[in-house]
C-alpha cells in the first residue's frame, strides 16, 4: 500500500480523549488510512515524518476568528496555521461579510477589530457573491490553508435588511415583513452550509467610517422579539448562535439560556457558544460562581449554552489610546471618534473633556468590566521619553500627584498620543483560576480573535501555549489535566459542539495534523513578536513565533508547514483547505487500528 505521508513512531492522539499511543500513520488521498503499532511501507512515500520523541494531534480548531477580510487578501491564513491550527471560524460577533455591501460591511469591521478600513474596504469591493451560496464557493474557490467555516452575522443581516443608518438607530424596529425577510436570509444561509448565526448584545463595539461613525453595532439595537425570530430558525435546523450577553443588563444572560432551553420537550435546544469566561482582575470573585452557575442554570433548563474561554494570560498591548476598552467610557469613545492624530491630541488635553473622562472614569469602576482600570498595572514599552518606559501610568501619577487618568493623558499628549506603547494583563492572572477553568465543562476553549486587533494582541498560537502550562504543570508535579485531554479540548470538543468535520485523527478522518515537539514547548512560546503584512500596507501587527515546538502542520492529507517554512505555492497557487459545510459527515473507512 503506497502513501503520501507517513508520519513515524509518534506519540498519537486521536483528539477524543482517549489514552494516547506510540503509532504510525499512513495518508493517502487526505485521509489517514492507517493508525499502525508496526512500522509502515515507506517505498514510494514522499514525505515521511520522523515524530520519535513527537507528539501527533489532531489540527488546532479556532473557534472565534475574524479572518472575513484577510482570508480574501492571504487565504493561506499563515499566522494560525504555522501554529497548528488547521481549522479557523469567521463570522463571529454579529461580522459577516455575505449581504451587506462593500462600504458597510468595512464600517461594520474596521473599527470594532482594529483592522484598517481601507484594506477591509479593497478586499471587499470586488465581492463577486450576492447570496450565502455564492459565499461559501467563492471561500472554497480560494487557495485555502485551512479549512474554513463562518457563521452569518446578525449585524450583517440586519444591515443587508434595514440599512445601515435604520439599522443603528434606537427605537427602530423591523417590520414584520422585515423579520420575515430576515429569517429568510437566516435559512438560506443555513442551507448554504453555514453553521449558524452570531451576534453581539454588548454595546461595547462602534462602527467605523464618516457616515455613522461611533455608533454601535446594528445587532445590539435588535430586540428579543428579533433575536427570538432568528433563533427559532436555528432551532429548526439544529445549528448554533455564538453571541455575547449585555453584562449591564442582569437579564441578558438569563435570556439567552431560556432561548436556549427547550422549554421541558416542547421544542428542541439550541446550542449557544457565547462570550466571555474569564478570570478577569476587575471582577475577581465571579470566576468562583461563573461555571457552577451556568452549568447549575443548564440543567434546570435543560438549556445548551457554553461560554467561550482564552486558556492563557489575556494580555493586551496599545498605542495611545487606541484599545477597545476605552469604548466602556463615552470620553473614551469620543477620542477613538476622531482620527486625525492633532485634533485627538487637542481633545486629550482639554481640562472640560478630563473632567468628563474622570467622572466616568470613577463611577465606571462600580460595575461590570473587561479592563480593571488600574494605571499601576500598566506599563509603558515603547515612548519617546525613555525615562518612562518601564514605568506603570500609576507610578507616574504617585510622582506627580496626579490622578491617574490625568498622568495617563499627560504623558499622550507630552509624547504624541500614537507613540506611547503599553501593556497591560486584564484576565487569566491567576495560574489556579486559569487550571480549574481549563477543566470546567460548562466553557470551550477558543477565543483568540485572530485576524483582529493587529497591534493589541497576539493569540494565534494559544492551543500550543496550553499545551506548554499542561505539560509545565505536569513536570512540576502539580498536573491541572492530561495532555489527552487538553488536546480534546482543544480539537474534538469544540468541533463537536460547533458542528465541524474536525478535531479527529482516527482512520478514515480527514488528515489535519499538527506534529509537536514536547522540547520546544519553552519559554519561546512566551515570547513577543512583531511582523510587517504586506496586505495591510506593511503594517507591523504583533504574532506568536514557535517554530521549535510546531514540527509540521498537515491539512487536507498535505504537508503545508514544516521546520519554519510554508510549502512552495502555500496560500497562492497550492490549494489545502477547503470550506466546511454544516452536516457533512466524517469520511470513515472500513478497518479497525492495525
Amino acid at each position: 500500500m503506497a502513501y503520501d505521508v507517513i508520519i513515524r513512531d509518534g506519540l498519537w492522539f486521536d483528539g477524543t480523549g482517549a489514552t494516547p499511543q506510540t503509532r504510525s500513520l499512513g495518508i493517502r488521498d487526505g485521509v489517514v488510512v492507517t493508525v499502525s503499532s508496526g512500522r509502515l511501507d515507506e517505498a514510494g512515500c514522499p514525505e515521511v515524518i520522523d515524530a520519535r520523541g513527537k507528539w501527533v494531534v489532531p489540527g488546532f480548531v479556532d473557534v472565534h476568528t475574524h479572518y472575513d477580510a484577510e482570508v480574501l487578501l492571504d487565504p493561506g491564513l499563515r499566522e494560525s496555521v504555522r501554529h497548528g491550527v488547521t481549522t479557523v471560524l469567521l463570522g463571529m460577533c454579529s461580522l459577516s461579510t455575505v449581504y451587506a455591501d462593500a462600504e458597510d460591511a468595512a464600517d461594520l469591521f474596521s473599527r470594532v477589530e482594529a483592522v484598517p478600513r481601507k484594506f477591509v474596504l479593497g478586499a471587499l469591493q470586488d465581492k463577486t457573491w450576492s447570496n450565502p451560496a455564492e459565499y461559501v464557493q467563492t471561500l472554497d474557490n480560494l487557495p485555502l490553508g485551512p479549512n474554513v467555516s463562518s457563521l452569518l452575522g446578525h449585524s450583517d443581516l440586519r444591515t443587508a435588511v434595514l440599512g445601515l443608518e435604520r439599522a443603528t438607530t434606537p427605537d427602530v424596529e423591523p417590520t414584520v415583513a422585515e423579520l420575515d425577510t430576515m429569517a429568510a436570509l437566516l435559512d438560506d444561509a443555513l442551507k448554504a452550509g453555514m453553521l449558524g448565526m452570531s451576534g453581539m448584545d454588548a454595546a461595547i463595539d462602534k462602527l467605523d467610517g464618516d457616515r455613522f461613525r461611533s455608533r454601535a453595532l446594528p445587532s445590539t439595537f435588535a430586540t428579543w422579539r428579533e433575536r427570538r425570530k432568528l433563533i427559532k430558525v436555528l432551532r429548526k435546523r439544529g445549528r448554533i448562535l455564538q453571541s455575547a450577553p449585555n453584562v449591564a443588563k442582569a437579564e441578558s444572560g438569563l435570556l439567552f439560556f431560556l432561548s436556549s432551553s427547550p422549554l421541558f420537550g416542547l421544542r428542541k435546544a439550541v446550542r449557544m457558544s457565547l462570550l466571555v469566561s474569564a478570570d478577569a482582575k476587575s471582577m475577581p470573585l465571579a470566576v468562583h460562581v461563573f461555571g457552577r452557575l451556568t452549568r447549575l442554570t443548564n440543567f434546570l433548563l435543560r438549556s445548551k449554552v457554553r461560554f467561550q474561554h482564552l486558556p492563557v494570560p489575556f494580555e493586551l498591548y496599545s498605542d495611545g489610546i487606541d484599545l477597545p476598552v476605552f469604548e466602556e467610557f463615552g470620553a473614551g469613545t469620543a477620542a477613538l471618534h476622531l482620527r486625525d492624530q492633532l485634533e485627538r491630541n487637542e481633545l486629550l488635553a482639554d481640562e472640560e473633556y478630563r473632567r468628563r473622562f474622570r467622572r466616568q472614569f470613577d463611577r465606571v469602576k462600580l460595575g461590570p468590566s473587561l479592563w480593571h482600570r488600574d494605571f499601576h498595572e500598566a506599563v509603558i514599552v515603547e515612548c519617546p521619553d525613555a525615562s518612562l518606559i518601564g514605568k506603570s501610568f500609576g507610578a507616574i501619577a504617585d510622582e506627580r500627584k496626579l490622578h491617574p487618568l490625568d498622568a495617563f493623558l499627560d504623558v499622550l499628549v507630552e509624547n504624541g498620543e500614537r507613540n506611547v506603547r503599553w501593556t497591560t494583563t486584564v484576565a487569566n492572572h491567576r495560574p489556579e483560576q486559569l487550571n480549574k477553568l481549563a477543566n470546567e465543562p460548562s466553557i470551550h476553549l477558543g477565543f483568540s480573535d485572530a485576524g483582529a486587533h493587529l497591534r493589541n494582541m497576539a493569540f494565534y498560537n494559544f492551543p500550543v501555549k496550553f499545551l506548554k502550562r499542561t505539560l509545565d504543570a505536569y513536570h512540576q508535579g502539580r498536573p491541572f489535566i492530561t495532555v489527552e485531554r487538553a488536546v480534546h479540548r482543544l480539537t474534538g470538543e469544540v468541533a463537536e459542539w460547533f458542528g465541524l468535520d474536525a478535531g479527529t485523527l482516527r482512520e478514515g478522518d480527514r488528515a489535519d495534523f499538527v506534529v509537536i515537539d514536547p522540547a520546544g514547548l519553552d519559554e519561546s512560546v512566551e515570547a513577543y513578536h512583531e511582523e510587517k503584512v504586506p496586505f495591510y500596507g506593511d503594517l507591523s501587527r504583533m504574532v506568536n513565533r514557535n517554530d521549535a515546538a510546531v514540527v509540521a502542520t498537515g491539512v487536507g492529507g498535505a504537508i503545508v508547514f514544516r521546520d519554519g517554512q510554508f510549502r512552495e505555492g502555500y496560500g497562492t497557487t497550492v490549494k489545502s483547505g477547503r470550506y466546511l459545510r454544516a452536516g457533512s459527515a466524517h469520511r470513515q473507512l472500513a478497518g479497525a487500528v492495525a
